[in-house]
C-alpha cells in the first residue's frame, strides 16, 4: 500500500510540476524558443492563430518583441499573417518598431504592407514617421500604397513633408 501512495504522489508531483514549466502560447511567441511553441503546437495545433485578451496573436507578440526566430517559424504556418487586431498587424508592429529583419520575414511570407491599424495608419505610415528608409525601401517593393490617407488624412509622403527629411521625399515621390 505504501507503494501505490508513493506512486500517486510521484505522478501528482512529476504531473503538476511539468506542467506549471510549461509557458502559454502568448508567453512563448514573445519571449520564448521555437522549440517550445513546437511542443505547444503537438498539444494544441489551432494555438498558432489564438488571439488573447486584447486581440493579439501569437505572431503580433512576435513581431512586436522581436523575436525574430519565432516569427520567421510562425509566419509561414499562421492563417492570421494579415490579422488585424486594434493595434494593426504583425507587419504594423514590426514596421512601428523598426525592426527591419521582422519585416522582411513578414513580407516574404506575404503579409499585406497595406493594412491600416485602427487610426487608420498603415506600416509605410509609421516607417515614414520613424524615418526608417530601410523599411520604407521594403514596404515600397511589395505594393505599399504611398497615397493612402490615415484618419487624419495624412499620407506617407505628407508626413515626410511636415518633417521636411528629403531622403524620405525623394523615396515616396
Amino acid at each position: 500500500m505504501k507503494h501505490y501512495y508513493y506512486f500517486i504522489f510521484s505522478f501528482f508531483f512529476f504531473f503538476t510540476t511539468s506542467i506549471a514549466q510549461v509557458k502559454n502560447v502568448f508567453d512563448t511567441a514573445r519571449f520564448g524558443t521555437v522549440t517550445e511553441m513546437e511542443t505547444l503546437m503537438k498539444l494544441d495545433a489551432s494555438s498558432i492563430d489564438a488571439k488573447d485578451e486584447n486581440g493579439f496573436t501569437p505572431l503580433i507578440l512576435a513581431a512586436y518583441r522581436n523575436n525574430e526566430a519565432m516569427v520567421d517559424f510562425l509566419a509561414p504556418k499562421s492563417s492570421t499573417i494579415n490579422y488585424s487586431c486594434m493595434s494593426g498587424t504583425a507587419l504594423t508592429a514590426a514596421s512601428y518598431k523598426g525592426l527591419t529583419k521582422v519585416v522582411e520575414i513578414l513580407l516574404k511570407n506575404k503579409a499585406n504592407p497595406n493594412i491600416a491599424d485602427k487610426q487608420g495608419s498603415t506600416p509605410l505610415i509609421y516607417a515614414t514617421l520613424a524615418k526608417n528608409e530601410k523599411i520604407i525601401k521594403l514596404l515600397l517593393s511589395k505594393g505599399a500604397d504611398k497615397s493612402h490617407k490615415d484618419n487624419r488624412g495624412n499620407s506617407a509622403i505628407q508626413y515626410a513633408l511636415i518633417s521636411n527629411d528629403i531622403t524620405t521625399i525623394n523615396l515616396l515621390k
